[in-house]
C-alpha cells in the first residue's frame, strides 16, 4: 500500500515550487462585514503546525479521534489539518449543533480518561514550535469521520480515508470548476458537512487555491450580503445550496443590481435537486447568462459523470436500463472518494448501499437519463410515490409548483389513499406578502395538473410558512410525511435546525383541503 505524509503542505509545494505566493483569504462575518482578515498559505502551514503541536502535548497520536466543535473561523481549518498532519482521525461537529446532541456523537469518542471530571488546561498556540514534520500514512488509513445530516433517519458517522479522498477533492475541484490559478473561488457551505470538508478546506487547498470562508448567513447584516463579498472579492466561482438561492429570490434583483458580479465565470449548486424556477434565476439574474451553472451531486457529478464513474440506471427487479431510461441511480464500480464504511456499524454500511441490488453500490436516489446520456436527479427513492399505479417524483410535482409565482419552495409526501393507494400532500411555503387562500390553492392544483397531468393532482395543500429542514438545508421529508398522517412519532429529529416549524405545521393541517 502507499504511504504518504498527512499534510496538503506536498502537494502545495509541487503546484508552486518557487513558493506560495497565492492568498488563501478568510471572509469572516462576526459583528461587521469589515470583520475579515487575509491568511497566506505560510501563515496556515504556521498555525496548523502550531495547533499540531498543542495536540501532541495533549497526548493525541496517530488513529486517535478528535472531535472539534468550532465556528466557520479559521480555526476550525487550522485543527482539522493539524489532526491530518499528526494522523490523527477529525470529527467536526456541527457549529449549530445544540449542546444536548453533542453527547451522542462524543459516546462513540476514544476515552482516553478514566476521571469522571477533566481539567481542560488553556494555553495560547502562540508559544508552540512553527513547525512539526507530518506523519506518514498508509493510503487507506482513516482522515475523518463525519456524521451525516439525518434527513433519512438516525445520523451515521462515515468514514473517509486519506489518499483516495484528497485525491478525488483535488481533482473534483480542479475539473468539475475549471479552477484556474488567478481564480478566487467561495463555496458557502458549512464546513461541518461534507461539501465543507470536500470544496472548502480538502479541495481548494489541494490546488492552491484562493478563497473565501464565510462565518456568518446571506442576509444579515442586509439581504444583499453575499453579492457585496462577491464584488469585494472578485469571486470567479461561486457555490451555494438551492435552498440559499430560493431564500435570495424572494428578494427580487434589487439587492443585486447595487453590486458588481462580472468576476463570476462559474455557479455551482449543492445539497439537493434545484428546481428549474431557482436554476434560470440563478443563470439569467445571478450568472448574468454568461456563467455556467454546475448542478453537483456527490457520488459522482450530473449530468455528466466523472472520471472512473460507472453509473447504471436499474428497474424495480434489479435489471440494468439502457438508453433513455428512469429507475434507481446505482454505480457499477467503486470510485477513489467512495466512503470506506460506517463507524462502528459495517452492517449498516452494507445493508444500506450494497443489499438492494447486490453488485452495484446503490445511491438511494432515483434519476432520469436522457437521450444525450445526461442523468437527472428526481429525487430520494423513499420520495416516489405510486399513485393508483403511476410512479410519480416528488421533484417534479415541487418544481410545478414553485413554478406559481406566489410560491417560494415546495415540498411533496405520500399520504395513505383508500382509493389511489397514496395521494399527494404538498407543503407550500409562499413568498413575502402573498396570501394562502382557495383561489390559490386551485391554482396549484391546475398548475400541476397542466405540466404533469390528472394523475398528479394534489389531494392536499397546506401552507408552510417554514420547512423542517437540517442544519445543511436538506428538508427532512419522513417528518412532513408524519404530519401529513397526523402522526406524532417523528423519530430521531437531532438534526433539525428548527424543532418549532414542527409544533407549527401541526398545528395548520387544518387548512389543508382535500
Amino acid at each position: 500500500m502507499f504511504k504518504r505524509p498527512a499534510t496538503l503542505y506536498c502537494i502545495m509545494k509541487s503546484l508552486f515550487p518557487n513558493g506560495l505566493i497565492l492568498i488563501n483569504r478568510f471572509c469572516r462575518e462576526g459583528n461587521s462585514p469589515n470583520h475579515h482578515q487575509t491568511i497566506t498559505y505560510n501563515q496556515l502551514l504556521r498555525n496548523v503546525c502550531r495547533c499540531a503541536n498543542a495536540l501532541k502535548l495533549l497526548g493525541v497520536k496517530k488513529g486517535d479521534r478528535v472531535a472539534i466543535y468550532l465556528p466557520m473561523i479559521p480555526e476550525l481549518v487550522y485543527t482539522m489539518l493539524a489532526c491530518a498532519r499528526i494522523g490523527a482521525v477529525h470529527s467536526i461537529v456541527v457549529s449549530s449543533d445544540k449542546l444536548i446532541n453533542l453527547k451522542k456523537t462524543a459516546s462513540e469518542a476514544l476515552e482516553r480518561c478514566k476521571e469522571r471530571y477533566v481539567p481542560v488546561c488553556c494555553s495560547p498556540l502562540s508559544e508552540e514550535p512553527l513547525f512539526t514534520s507530518p506523519e506518514w500514512m498508509d493510503s487507506e488509513d482513516p482522515l475523518f469521520i463525519l456524521y451525516t445530516s439525518g434527513s433519512t433517519g438516525k445520523p451515521k458517522g462515515v468514514v473517509h480515508t486519506v489518499t483516495g479522498y484528497m485525491l478525488y477533492t483535488s481533482l473534483t475541484f480542479k475539473y468539475v470548476f475549471d479552477y484556474h490559478h488567478d481564480d478566487v473561488y467561495w463555496c458557502t457551505a458549512d464546513i461541518g458537512w461534507i461539501t465543507g470538508h470536500s470544496y472548502i478546506t480538502y479541495g481548494p487547498l489541494a490546488n492552491g487555491a484562493t478563497s473565501v470562508l464565510f462565518e456568518g448567513v446571506p442576509v444579515y447584516p442586509h439581504v444583499g450580503r453575499l453579492w457585496e463579498i462577491i464584488e469585494k472579492y472578485g469571486v470567479s466561482k461561486f457555490y451555494t445550496a438551492p435552498t440559499a438561492i430560493r431564500l435570495l429570490m424572494k428578494y427580487g434583483r434589487e439587492p443585486l443590481q447595487q453590486y458588481d458580479l462580472s468576476s463570476l465565470r462559474v455557479l455551482g449548486t449543492v445539497g439537493e435537486p434545484i428546481n428549474p424556477e431557482a436554476w434560470l434565476w440563478y443563470y439569467d439574474v445571478v450568472g448574468q447568462q454568461r456563467c455556467p451553472v454546475i448542478d453537483t451531486f456527490w457520488q459522482t457529478e450530473t449530468t455528466c459523470p466523472f472520471f472512473g464513474v460507472q453509473p447504471a440506471v436499474l428497474n424495480e427487479h434489479g435489471e440494468e436500463l439502457e438508453g433513455e431510461a428512469e429507475g434507481y441511480l446505482v454505480f457499477r464500480k467503486p470510485w477513489p472518494g467512495i466512503m470506506r464504511g460506517v463507524y462502528g456499524n459495517q452492517e449498516r454500511f452494507e445493508s444500506t448501499y450494497f443489499r438492494k441490488f447486490p453488485g452495484f453500490y446503490v445511491t438511494g436516489d432515483g434519476c432520469r437519463r436522457d437521450k444525450d446520456g445526461y442523468y437527472w436527479i428526481t429525487g430520494r427513492i423513499d420520495d416516489m410515490l405510486n399513485v393508483s399505479g403511476h410512479l410519480l417524483s416528488t421533484a417534479e410535482v415541487e418544481a410545478a409548483l414553485t413554478e406559481h409565482p406566489s410560491v417560494a419552495e415546495a415540498a411533496v409526501v405520500s399520504r395513505p389513499h383508500a382509493v389511489k393507494g397514496e395521494c399527494l400532500y404538498c407543503f407550500v411555503t409562499l413568498k413575502d406578502h402573498k396570501e394562502f387562500n382557495r383561489t390559490l390553492m386551485e391554482e396549484l392544483k391546475r398548475k400541476v395538473r397542466e405540466k404533469i397531468g390528472p394523475i398528479a393532482t394534489p389531494d392536499f395543500i397546506q401552507n408552510a410558512p417554514g420547512l423542517p429542514k437540517t442544519r445543511s438545508g436538506k428538508i427532512m421529508r419522513r417528518v412532513l410525511r408524519q404530519i401529513a398522517r397526523n402522526e406524532k412519532d417523528l423519530g430521531d429529529l437531532s438534526t433539525l435546525a428548527d424543532p418549532k416549524v414542527v409544533e407549527v405545521l401541526f398545528s395548520q393541517r387544518w387548512e389543508a383541503a382535500a
